[in-house]
């Protein structure tokens, strides 16, 4: 299953602000795990300064696996297997570093198999299938963060292994659970360095995916950008791979 549309080069935009103050401490990411399990190589991490760089955070295709109407959920797993994957993503205005509240943060992905929800069969596995395993979002709060909890991607076919994510802002909220309307501000990807996924993909249910695995490196998405091209930091949530990690990243948007 080849996300064929996702051939498509990410579009670079522009770098602002350098933050100080309070605002460079609140947006300065990147924490060690612990020393037992796998975490991010140096040379992929984002730099940890005393003044954080505020940057516009790189477009990216939205890819073929899109569907609208998911639910305003903070855990989106649905029991799907896996190891546990806790995101932290904090929206910013790329001007001027201030978080945005009330902004809807949407992922999906694919799950352990390397199949997505509504599209089951792509990637060669037959599972049940209702359309919103592994899809949904959460609004930011008052300090911009969004916390969605998942369980790390699987791989596909010509793709390393990737999460998407939207920001939308002045959504409404439906009786069903949903949202409609509002403003697309931002469409990208997030990414995992290697040393990580290397380690998931030795773990069940991840170990029985017999689909070669594009590396991030060869990629024809990631852009070797880091942070701004949607690097997440991983922290380790224990000592082994199967305690899962958390997921930090900023998002610099632009309204």
């Amino acid at each position: 299953m080849t996300d064929t549309s996702d051939a498509r080069p990410s579009v670079a935009r522009r770098t602002v602000l350098v933050a100080s103050g309070a605002t460079a401490a609140a947006l300065a990411v990147g924490a060690a795990a612990t020393p037992e399990a796998p975490t991010t190589d140096t040379a992929d991490a984002a730099p940890v300064a005393a003044a954080a760089v505020c940057t516009l955070t790189k477009e990216m295709t939205e890819g073929p696996y899109y569907l609208d109407g998911q639910y305003v959920r903070a855990d989106v797993t649905e029991g799907k297997a896996g190891v546990p994957l806790k995101l932290t993503l904090t929206v910013v205005d790329d001007d001027t570093c201030v978080p945005l509240s009330n902004a809807l943060v949407e992922i999906w992905h694919c799950d352990a198999l390397g199949e997505y929800s509504g599209f089951v069969g792509n990637n060669g596995h037959s599972e049940p299938d209702d359309g919103t395993f592994l899809r949904g979002g959460v609004l930011t709060n008052a300090s911009g963060v969004a916390n969605i909890t998942t369980v790390y991607p699987g791989w596909y076919r010509g793709r390393c292994i990737h999460i998407h994510v939207k920001v939308h802002t002045n959504v409404t909220l439906t009786s069903n659970g949903s949202f409609t309307g509002g403003q697309e501000l931002h469409t990208g990807q997030l990414f995992i360095n290697e040393t990580i996924t290397t380690a998931v993909a030795k773990v069940s249910p991840y170990s029985t995916n017999a689909v070669p695995r594009t590396t991030l490196a060869q990629d024809s998405i990631y852009d070797d950008g880091g942070a701004a091209s949607g690097l997440l930091t991983l922290t380790a949530l224990g000592s082994t791979t199967s305690a899962g990690y958390t997921g930090t990243l900023t998002l610099g948007v632009e309204r």
